[in-house]
């Protein structure tokens, strides 16, 4: 798994690719939450990080796919994958190496943003403190939800051998996980019934639930079946193109 780990890493910033992709997130959180009006830090009036928590989950939704499309798409195109079952290694050692880059990439794009914390902190008035239970359970609960996106990301791209195409079915998939779902429960149909159960399936009831700042055993059982899951599919996914 570890050479196949910082094989990635080196892919994702030996190139522009990893730069780009940090890049846009960061510039994207800037843009929204200091410059463009009516939803930025400034405007919102409260020494909060509410507003970066509530946008990262869709800034993240499109950065995600677009890293792990070339994931394992890239190596069909370039018939690379025969090369990397050659090797010494297990599938679950590959889809694991690439998992974790993936991960890795994601924090440091994640890291950057704590320069927001400090900011607010000093804009806040001295008898105002920051909720830094709810923030820290609000970093957790953020990273779960990338690391579901990842593996979700990682899946789609073992489905085909065009990255767009891999990026269209990471986007629609990650979309329906954290969103769909709950979307779902609002249904007239739904309400008073199943509405609960419908929302507990999707991962933003999970990802609002940490960030209150309780670290509720049965969010972080939620975020690792999905990324269990998605692992596993992807296994499922390799041994049926090697057949």
């Amino acid at each position: 798994m570890r050479p196949i780990f910082f094989r990635e890493l080196r892919s994702f910033f030996s190139s522009i690719i990893g730069y780009v992709a940090i890049g846009v997130f960061l510039t994207a959180c800037w843009l929204f939450l200091w410059v463009l009006p009516d939803n930025n830090f400034l405007d919102y009036g409260y020494a909060s990080m509410e507003k970066f928590f509530e946008m990262a989950p869709w800034l993240l939704m499109l950065l995600i796919p677009a890293v792990t499309m070339r994931s394992f798409s890239d190596e069909v195109r370039a018939g690379t994958i025969e090369w990397l079952a050659t090797k010494p290694l297990r599938d679950t050692d590959i889809i694991l190496g690439k998992y974790f880059a993936t991960l890795a990439l994601i924090a440091f794009a994640l890291l950057p943003t704590l320069v927001y914390l400090y900011s607010i902190s000093n804009l806040a008035a001295e008898n105002v403190g920051l909720d830094t239970g709810g923030i820290i359970g609000s970093y957790i609960g953020l990273f779960f939800l990338a690391a579901g996106f990842a593996a979700i990301g990682v899946f789609c791209s073992s489905l085909t051998s065009n990255q767009v195409v891999g990026f269209l079915i990471a986007l629609f998939a990650c979309y329906l996980f954290y969103t769909g779902f709950e979307a779902l429960s609002k249904i007239p149909s739904f309400t008073g019934s199943v509405e609960y159960y419908l929302s507990m399936i999707g991962m933003q009831f999970h990802y609002n639930s940490i960030s209150r700042g309780l670290i509720d055993s049965r969010d972080i059982i939620y975020f690792l079946s999905v990324i269990v899951l998605f692992i596993a599919l992807t296994r499922i996914s390799l041994a049926r193109r090697a057949v």
